[in-house]
């Protein structure tokens, strides 16, 4: 599955991925990985977290494919509608897990800045996979967040919002959903070819 000719760059989200999260566990399986390092993981900045993410891309020496999760994926987003066109040509796809719904009622103080959440169609493409019982988005806004973004979307039942908390350390089973992206990528560049 792992391309030597792309680079797989983690976005945790609010609080950052620990090292038992699966993102920490993907990180060291897949090859030519890294992550975006946050300055404030508890005090989520969404201006410093666009930054954070435009310097790692902006150095990247392969094709990215981006993988988000929660507070990771709006900031993705958020990124997207703002980046320089030479930085958006560098990301083939983006995986996003679970996405945070900023504009919630419910939704904690310390992600309300992250709020209008972009409703940019990707420039690239991507896969959102959410929950039926995630407390930070539920299935029929993940849905209509996949429609607006273009991405292909699962909802995975009771799965919660797939992190350590809701029993998602490694996450083998969503390596299928990086596959399906990856294949999406090939499918693409063949017909671009």
């Amino acid at each position: 599955m792992a391309s030597q000719n792309t680079h797989y760059l983690f976005l945790p989200g609010w609080q950052g991925s620990p090292d038992d999260h699966w993102q920490s566990h993907w990180q060291r399986s897949l090859p030519n990985s890294s992550r975006v390092e946050q300055e404030d993981w508890n005090n989520p900045d969404p201006h410093g977290w666009i930054a954070a993410l435009e310097r790692e891309v902006a150095v990247a020496r392969a094709p990215l494919i981006l993988v988000a999760h929660s507070l990771g994926c709006i900031t993705v987003t958020r990124w997207t509608a703002q980046a320089p066109l030479a930085s958006l040509h560098k990301v083939r796809g983006a995986l996003l897990v679970a996405p945070a719904d900023v504009e919630r009622a419910n939704c904690p103080e310390a992600l309300r800045g992250f709020a209008p959440i972009s409703r940019e169609l990707l420039p690239f493409p991507s896969v959102l996979v959410g929950s039926d019982n995630d407390h930070a988005a539920s299935a029929s806004r993940a849905l209509q967040l996949a429609r607006e973004w273009g991405s292909q979307a699962a909802i995975l039942p009771g799965a919660g919002h797939i992190n350590v908390k809701s029993g998602h350390q490694r996450w083998e089973q969503g390596f299928a959903y990086l596959f399906r992206l990856q294949r999406q990528i090939e499918q693409l560049e063949r017909l671009q070819a």
